[in-house]
């Protein structure tokens, strides 16, 4: 079996519908039709993060899954060395007896399971995705046919269930981004593969708190201003753009932001793309005036200008163009805007 006629056999499954454990019960049958197993199951690895947070099995008893599912996975997958990119390894591969591990004396082979083979996960990139096991209930150690099967099936595995994968693909399409992370539940994120780190994508900042405040109100996708080196806006604006994982995903990665040059601003100054944030939110005149701390006349004067800038003829129009083509700067709080480097690329 080659890697390119595994790959073959499963892009039907990689493409069906239902939920990821669905799918990945899907994608383990399909293996089983390569390499024959008696039982399996697939613990999900936290691509950023060292930890496993779920697992899928297949034939496998009630006590065998709540054991699998529990933190000594994780040591016994590290004990074995599949935590890391390499062949895969079965129990008579192991300098010691397997019974020593909780997972195989206490659950496995009490089930009948006396074999198998455990290979990591590793996506493009090096990113360590999940953990697969195939079982056996014979105690005849595994062809070396079947281990090459295996091998060669796991990088095909390990793409298929790569959460970040559409993240990677949304960030991939923002022309010309500079910078990017990727925000986690529980308020952390990540620097993204591929793109550096930037002062305005660092944890606890305003930039990532409007962020998670869009994706948090369901939006699946959403393009906004910021200023650079101050409210305003001394050195410029860059475009953040922040794009939602699928509403399947597992535990992990949530969302994706990235930075990149600001594009067209149609002449608009640093005060009027303000004027535009507080406008998409419905802020009436004299709300936009107490908030920018300005009479009701300036914030007037500066609507009179947008309308004309933008090529609209109400409030209501400017609001709803500003929205889609993200020309405007989201109202946060003034002492969020703290003065940062300016990225080369976006002055």
């Amino acid at each position: 079996m080659r890697a390119y006629q595994a790959e073959e056999l499963l892009r039907p499954d990689l493409a069906a519908g239902g939920t990821s454990s669905e799918r990945v019960r899907q994608l383990l049958e399909v293996v089983r039709r390569i390499v024959p197993f008696d039982a399996a199951f697939l613990a999900f690895a936290d691509p950023l993060a060292d930890a496993y947070y779920s697992l899928v099995g297949v034939d496998l008893d009630a006590p065998a899954v709540q054991l699998l599912s529990g933190p000594q996975i994780m040591h016994d997958i590290r004990a074995t060395g599949t935590d890391r990119q390499g062949p895969p390894v079965g129990p008579s591969d192991l300098s010691y007896p397997v019974e020593e591990l909780p997972t195989w004396g206490g659950c496995l082979i009490p089930s009948g399971l006396h074999e198998g083979l455990g290979v990591a996960l590793v996506a493009r990139g090096g990113r360590h995705v999940g953990h697969l096991a195939v079982l056996f209930e014979s105690r005849r150690p595994p062809r070396r046919a079947t281990r090459r099967r295996l091998a060669e099936l796991a990088p095909v595995i390990a793409a298929a269930i790569d959460p970040m994968r559409s993240l990677l693909a949304g960030a991939r399409l923002v022309r010309g981004a500079t910078a990017g992370v990727v925000l986690r539940a529980g308020g952390g994120c990540h620097e993204l593969p591929g793109l550096p780190a930037h002062a305005l994508l660092l944890p606890g900042s305003a930039v990532l708190a409007v962020a998670r405040e869009r994706i948090g109100a369901g939006q699946v996708y959403s393009s906004f201003l910021w200023p650079v080196g101050g409210a305003h806006a001394p050195d410029g604006h860059v475009r953040v753009t922040v794009m939602a994982a699928p509403d399947d995903a597992l535990p992990g990665p949530t969302a994706v932001a990235t930075l990149s040059p600001s594009g067209d601003l149609h002449g608009l100054t640093p005060r009027e793309l303000e004027v535009l944030g507080l406008l998409v939110e419905g802020c009436s005149n004299r709300e936009i005036a107490s908030r920018l701390v300005v009479a009701p006349r300036t914030v007037a004067a500066h609507l009179e200008h947008v309308l004309v800038k933008l090529g609209t003829a109400t409030r209501t129009l400017a609001a709803v163009r500003a929205e889609r083509d993200g020309t405007y700067v989201p109202a946060v709080p003034r002492p969020a805007l703290g003065r940062v480097p300016v990225p080369a690329g976006h002055r």
